[in-house]
């Protein structure tokens, strides 16, 4: 029995390294010295800028005023207004923006959203289509980047998608954001290096107009933007990123808005990485398909807070076993665990988060994993499957 008991703890202790020897392995590449980027040829392709928005009334002006500038003659930017209940429709049209309004209850989430803009777009179809979130602002040039860059490489391209704490968050918030630039800049940057994909962020992706034919947009799944990127991968198009190119937003003022936005992105990664990621791996490892096994790789990686709680258990579980009956691999495979996750960590912040936060408010981050605990308790009992808009006020 306590064989069986050593050799299952050993098993998890390896199955845990593996995620976090992927992360390390991504923020050390991505803490090399940044490589020159060769500067694009030729004339950019028409763009459509398609723009979400499900009720986005107090934002939707500021997002459309960093896009309108940097469109040129021929393009489009339309809004998709969603199952609106406010003047989202309205003060896009008072903007003179092209908009289509949808409306069904039955068929909810920006997959569906994406997929009735994009019939919409087909009257007058564009050589790249690019997405971009009703509550973010898109970067002074980015547009022609991403064009640029998505039509050369005829690979589906994601810009560098940031997300900022509001002023005056809470430590929280700031801890969110670190962990965030750790997912959409580090690891991507890390994996570009070897010349491998990136996952789909969700806002500021640009796709080559013929491409989208292959996949299926009209879902309710809430981490469509992964399910896309997956999808793509599978059929020989893994998607690029094009750090150049900047899309940046804010995380909810309110407590209800982060607890939402939290849920939606945290069960929906992990139900993917229970649902999906199995199959994946085989399939990547059967076909040869080494961008697919990189990009599922990366998708084993849980959120920050996640994967310190999980090694936390087993490390302690570990050594407790030891200290009972003296085995020892599986407490000394869970100790080069946590050493590796908090030299990793402390990589990313010296070389990515000093401007986010101070070195002392990590001390902080293992008390912001065990708040979380409802949430992932939360998804073994009661799984978010429904997309659920963020409430952006204040609380």
């Amino acid at each position: 029995m306590i064989t069986l008991l050593n050799w299952l703890l050993s098993a998890l202790s390896v199955l845990m390294l593996l995620p976090v020897l992927v992360l390390f392995v991504q923020v050390l590449l991505a803490s090399l010295p940044a490589r020159s980027i060769p500067s694009a040829q030729g004339l950019r392709p028409r763009v459509a800028v398609l723009v979400p928005a499900h009720n986005e009334s107090s934002i939707i002006i500021a997002t459309l005023n960093s896009i309108r500038p940097q469109l040129l003659e021929g393009d489009r930017l339309l809004v998709v207004a969603d199952n609106c209940t406010d003047d989202t429709a309205a003060l896009a049209r008072t903007a003179g923006v092209e908009v289509v309004e949808r409306c069904n209850d039955h068929q909810r989430g920006k997959g569906y959203a994406l997929d009735f803009g994009l019939r919409h777009l087909a009257n007058c179809a564009p050589d790249v289509m690019i997405i971009v979130d009703a509550d973010c602002q898109v970067g002074e040039g980015a547009i022609e980047r991403l064009a640029m860059c998505c039509i050369d490489s005829g690979r589906p391209t994601q810009a560098l998608y940031l997300m900022y704490a509001p002023a005056g968050a809470g430590l929280k918030v700031q801890l969110a954001e670190f962990a965030w630039r750790v997912k959409n800049l580090v690891r991507p940057r890390g994996w570009d290096r070897l010349g491998l994909p990136c996952q789909l962020m969700g806002a500021g992706m640009a796709f080559v107009w013929r491409d989208l034919a292959l996949i299926d947009l009209a879902s309710g799944h809430i981490v469509e933007d992964l399910k896309m990127g997956f999808d793509f991968c599978r059929r020989g198009k893994p998607p690029l990123f094009c750090p150049d190119a900047r899309v940046t937003s804010y995380f909810p003022r309110s407590d209800e808005g982060l607890s939402t936005q939290r849920t939606r992105w945290e069960h929906g990664h992990l139900g993917v990485i229970l649902g999906d990621a199995p199959k994946l791996f085989v399939e990547s490892i059967g076909r040869r398909n080494w961008s697919l096994l990189a990009m599922t790789l990366d998708l084993l990686v849980p959120p920050l807070a996640l994967l310190t709680l999980a090694l936390g258990a087993v490390f302690s579980l570990s050594w407790l076993v030891f200290f009972l009956s003296g085995a020892l691999a599986p407490a000394v495979i869970a100790s080069a665990g946590v050493t590796i996750l908090n030299v990793t960590i402390l990589l990313a912040w010296s070389q990515f988060g000093r401007g986010v936060i101070p070195l002392s408010a990590l001390l902080y981050a293992p008390f912001y994993a065990i708040k979380k605990i409802p949430l992932y308790i939360g998804f073994l009992i009661k799984r978010q499957v429904e997309w659920v808009r963020s409430k952006r006020g204040e609380s």
